[in-house]
């Protein structure tokens, strides 16, 4: 089971990022964000990381699909943030 704390820090982290990302005109800071997310990723509780991937290979460390998972990650993360506080 993973712990509300995990999904609130992993969602605020991903959410602000994506944000950045999205409205982003620069790809350096672009690629920065991919690195703090793969980053991130490596060090991140396996068992929610599974959750949000939903079995993607290289989710959110795939620079084709990375601003669709990063989307992704942070919609599943809010779900769950949801049914958390239910």
């Amino acid at each position: 089971m993973v712990s509300k704390e995990c999904i609130e820090t992993a969602f605020c982290f991903f959410h602000q990022k994506q944000r950045v990302f999205q409205y982003s005109n620069m790809d350096w800071q672009k690629e920065d964000i991919e690195y703090a997310i793969g980053s991130y990723v490596d060090t991140m509780d396996k068992e929610l990381y599974e959750q949000i991937a939903e079995g993607t290979p290289d989710f959110l460390r795939s620079h084709q699909r990375f601003g669709e998972d990063m989307l992704k990650a942070v919609e599943k993360l809010e779900a769950m943030l949801e049914l958390n506080n239910k």
